[in-house]
């Protein structure tokens, strides 16, 4: 292979490109790591050197013996851990599922069609600034403390963010791109099919990255007030019975679940925008 990737073959180009990229990717992992690691350790030694009380702050190896316990014991909180995760992620996932299925394809709508943005801006300004967590009373009335409830709240939370960026970036679609495919006989509905909503993936899964922590932060506001299993639960029950371990043990599964879903939304992300590097 040349030294210079300027005489490279097309494929020794690729190759090159490829091989750079995971050297990159190795190299972030790396650093994610030592940081992860690293935050663990400065955790350890505040607690180890009593710079905080044990009552406020309880060890890293605390929090993980309870990992472990909770996976056979449901006490204090009367859930094991898997059965706390199924439930938070049931309802979180299908209230954001309604949210992107509802929202991004509404904010498309009304981003591209000027009379649709006229007749649901209205609505969506009245919706808007309402805060998720107001619904919660509402809901309980309409549905009781179950899924459906729960879900309900998580869908308000995550749909703003899905509209929004969705609606920005497919009004932020380059008006030269518009007139190619207008000059080359397409219709309005061809150019917003194949210009203006490809354009816009990078806002809308933007707006779906936002969504997803709003759906989490709503749905253990949601738990906490009215639920009998969950993460929110959990962390709930923590604080009543003073366990600071159950507590901690709550957000960090909570964090670990983000991150996981947010890798997964990547790599559709990735999916749906691979030809951007083409």
């Amino acid at each position: 292979m040349s030294e210079s990737p300027n005489v490279m073959t097309n494929e020794e180009r690729v190759a090159y490109v490829q091989s750079k990229r995971k050297q990159t990717q190795l190299r972030d992992t790396m650093l994610a790591l030592i940081g992860v690691m690293f935050f663990f350790l400065v955790w350890e030694a505040v607690v180890l050197t009593g710079l905080v009380d044990s009552k406020k702050l309880c060890s890293v190896l605390e929090v993980f013996k309870l990992f472990i316990v909770k996976f056979s014991d449901p006490n204090p909180d009367g859930a094991l851990l898997l059965v706390n995760v199924w439930s938070s992620l049931l309802i979180a996932l299908s209230g954001f599922g309604l949210a992107i299925v509802i929202g991004v394809p509404l904010g498309w709508l009304m981003g591209w069609y000027k009379g649709f943005d006229a007749f649901m801006r209205p609505i969506f300004e009245i919706i808007r600034p309402i805060p998720p967590v107001s619904w919660i009373p509402l809901s309980i009335v309409w549905m009781g403390i179950g899924l459906k409830a729960k879900s309900f709240i998580v869908f308000f939370a995550a749909f703003v963010p899905c509209l929004i960026n969705s609606y920005t970036g497919i009004r932020q679609t380059k008006e030269v791109l518009k007139n190619v495919g207008i000059t080359f006989g397409a219709s309005n509905f061809t150019v917003f099919w194949k210009v203006g909503i490809p354009s816009s993936l990078t806002m809308a899964f933007a707006g779906i990255k936002v969504a997803i922590g709003n759906a989490w932060a709503t749905l253990v506001a949601a738990e906490m007030l009215a639920a009998s299993s969950g993460l929110g639960y959990m962390i709930l029950m923590g604080r009543s019975y003073g366990r600071v371990d159950l507590v901690i043990l709550g957000i960090v599964v909570i964090g670990l679940l983000g991150v996981v879903i947010s890798a997964l939304i990547s790599k559709c992300e990735d999916f749906f925008m691979g030809w951007k590097r083409l």
